[in-house]
């Protein structure tokens, strides 16, 4: 079909064709004849380590606060609850950035985007060391996470287009391992930092490893080859966004990837203040270190794609929703072994969930790459700033448990959309075969 005939080749959202098995040549396969990258093959480790270092940069930068909290708290007198818009104006600014910006990338690049969007975010986080009030300090967080929203539909969007299907989820589960490597060294390296310099030192120690993030992925990220510009026009970002809004499946992912995050935000927002207050009482130092358990994630992430082999997309879901709730259940335990293990099975559980429903969306849009990923980020990162904020609420009126309480109600809700989801795939084999 003629490009004129589907709108392909001016739509936002417009992906580039790959070769089929009808324009290849005469006794080449349709695989030898496929440019896209695949594991082992030209350009592939480059790119994993360009966009891992991305992902290490976004998520060290997002979450930079996080672990200081309490620090923030003290030094400005606020509560929990307050002190938690430093991370949720990050997300914020983050979700309601990325569609925009992905409209961005479609017509003026991935890469460029992506490098723009790191520029900007890692040049702002060099003056949030210097913000004279919580206000402020906010302000200048909410900018950043708006900047950071080039990177994640960008990035998923890049992969769709430059790796092969098969080797997709696992490369994008390389770049949610970035993320979950970022978020784990940016939280303990400020944890140590900041027990002997301040908070305001340990963000601006993790600017400066942005900056050396920002600029390795810029000089190793290899030049798309299947990119083709598209449109601004608005009526047509419009389209492709209702398109995508009407797709149930594609719902039903953006509402498990928000219900997934929301645990996530409100459980490590949270953190920090119930460790450092009685019956642990931990240093500053030793509670950014609980964050270690981020390499948990990082496993779970990276085996995404295995686990949805042996169990299926909604099998792998239902492990990492269980894997979850009985690591916030055994966070309710007033031993420090127990609560380190349900903070390592609340990180597997919800990375593997995320990369199995991310990968999904970028396998279930056939057109507007772009804009599916970045409505599941928009999604995701509301999910974190509901989690970030109701969580510190939920915190000041009921303790710890309270915030458990958060979590098991929005894992509670993963699985009622993947019953449902698996209902409905079990009602279209019947009409299917009937």
């Amino acid at each position: 079909m003629s490009p004129a005939s589907t709108g392909a080749s001016t739509a936002v959202g417009a992906v580039a064709t790959v070769p089929s098995s009808a324009s290849a040549p005469s006794g080449v396969s349709p695989a030898d004849s496929d440019t896209r990258m695949t594991p082992g093959g030209p350009g592939y480790r480059r790119m994993s380590f360009a966009l891992f270092l991305a992902g290490v940069a976004t998520f060290a930068l997002l979450y930079s606060t996080q672990a200081l909290l309490p620090l923030i708290s003290g030094e400005f007198g606020v509560a929990a609850s307050e002190a938690s818009w430093t991370v949720a104006a990050a997300t914020g600014g983050l979700a309601l950035f990325v569609l925009p910006m992905s409209a961005l990338s479609e017509r003026y690049g991935r890469r460029a985007v992506m490098t723009a969007s790191l520029a900007v975010a890692v040049g702002v986080a060099l003056l949030v060391p210097f913000a004279p009030s919580l206000g402020w300090l906010v302000v200048l967080r909410g900018v950043q996470g708006a900047a950071l929203a080039g990177l994640p539909a960008s990035a998923t969007a890049y992969l769709a287009e430059e790796v092969r299907p098969r080797a997709l989820i696992t490369a994008i589960g390389l770049f949610v391992a970035g993320n979950s490597v970022g978020g784990m060294s940016g939280r303990v390296i400020t944890g140590w930092v900041a027990q002997e310099w301040g908070w305001r030192v340990a963000v601006g120690v993790i600017g400066l490893i942005a900056v050396a993030c920002a600029v390795a992925f810029r000089l190793l990220l290899p030049t798309p080859r299947h990119f083709t510009p598209g449109s601004l026009r608005p009526r047509v970002l419009a389209r492709t966004v209702r398109d995508h809004l009407s797709n149930p499946l594609l719902c039903r992912l953006y509402a498990i990837g928000a219900l997934f995050m929301t645990v996530f935000g409100g459980v490590y927002t949270v953190i920090g203040y119930r460790l450092t207050e009685e019956p642990f009482s931990l240093p500053q130092g030793i509670v950014g270190s609980i964050f270690l358990v981020y390499l948990v994630g990082t496993v779970s992430a990276s085996t995404a794609g295995r686990l949805v082999g042996v169990l299926g997309r909604r099998g792998a879901l239902y492990l990492a929703g269980g894997t979850t709730a009985m690591g916030l259940l055994f966070s309710l335990a007033e031993s420090l072994p127990l609560v380190l293990l349900g903070l390592v099975l609340i990180t597997a559980g919800f990375f593997a969930g995320h990369a199995v429903a991310s990968s999904a969306v970028s396998k279930t849009a056939t057109t507007g790459r772009a804009q599916a990923s970045a409505l599941y980020q928009s999604a995701y990162y509301i999910g974190s700033s509901a989690g970030s904020t109701v969580g510190a609420i939920a915190f000041h009126a009921g303790g710890w448990a309270g915030t458990v309480g958060v979590g098991v109600l929005a894992v509670l809700g993963v699985v009622t959309i993947t019953v449902f989801g698996t209902r409905a795939a079990r009602r279209q084999t019947v009409l299917a075969t009937g």
